[in-house]
């Protein structure tokens, strides 16, 4: 069963292919809480031995939902795509409990049409995976992105040699560019705790979140 009574910090990942678990993965590993759900057990496993809340479900409903604890989620992530009938009744089910935030994987534009009418963002992973592959191709300091919505992503980035040795305050990425540092990648570790006074280095990664129009003047910013 769900833990009950979260802060709101947490998770859900609906449909645990390869789409949901890389989100999940990547969630964990910015120090997210997470609950994962799937009506196939064998698609959880990889998430047994982590820090996930990993939840076997005999159907999309309500009550599920509600029993795994999905009510107080951040944010809710539909991985379910090839079953449009079960990606829809997830995404309706979610907008129920109230999360503000429902992500849906797609398939086609009809898929996306309707879901986007009852309030959801929607993501097509094909495409997703191309502009991935375009950012590393164009950018020699962007690791990887991550598009969580067609205005909003969250990318990974090595810090320039021109920061080396600043603090976060003293670069203000915030103020400059509008987004902000979530995690710093050191030396394999990652931090997930990001304060003014964290101080980034050249060999460093950096994971940054924004709207895609600052994000892409940040790397811009950073290409100099």
């Amino acid at each position: 069963m769900g833990r009950k009574g979260r802060n709101n910090d947490v998770y859900g990942v609906i449909g645990v292919g390869r789409f949901g678990l890389a989100v999940a993965q990547t969630l964990l590993e910015l120090g997210k809480d997470v609950i994962a759900l799937d009506i196939n057990a064998q698609r959880l496993r990889p998430l047994e031995s982590t820090a996930a809340d990993v939840l076997v479900i005999e159907e999309i409903s309500m009550e599920a939902f509600e029993d795994a604890g999905l009510r107080g989620c951040r944010c809710i992530i539909i991985g379910v795509g090839k079953d449009i009938e079960a990606s829809i009744l997830a995404a309706l089910n979610a907008k129920e409990l109230g999360v503000e935030r429902v992500i849906c994987k797609v398939i086609n534009k009809e898929h996306a049409k309707i879901l986007e009418k009852i309030g959801v963002e929607v993501i097509f992973p094909e495409l997703e995976t191309g502009a991935r592959l375009a950012v590393k191709l164009v950018s020699n300091l962007t690791e990887d992105i991550f598009a969580v919505s067609n205005k909003f992503s969250i990318i990974q980035m090595r810090v320039p040699q021109s920061y080396d040795g600043r603090s976060v305050l003293d670069a203000n990425l915030r103020k400059r560019f509008g987004v902000n540092i979530i995690a710093l990648v050191h030396g394999g570790s990652v931090n997930g705790q990001i304060g003014p006074d964290t101080v980034m280095h050249a060999d460093d990664d950096i994971v940054i979140a924004g709207y895609n129009d600052m994000l892409d003047r940040l790397q811009e910013e950073f290409q100099r």
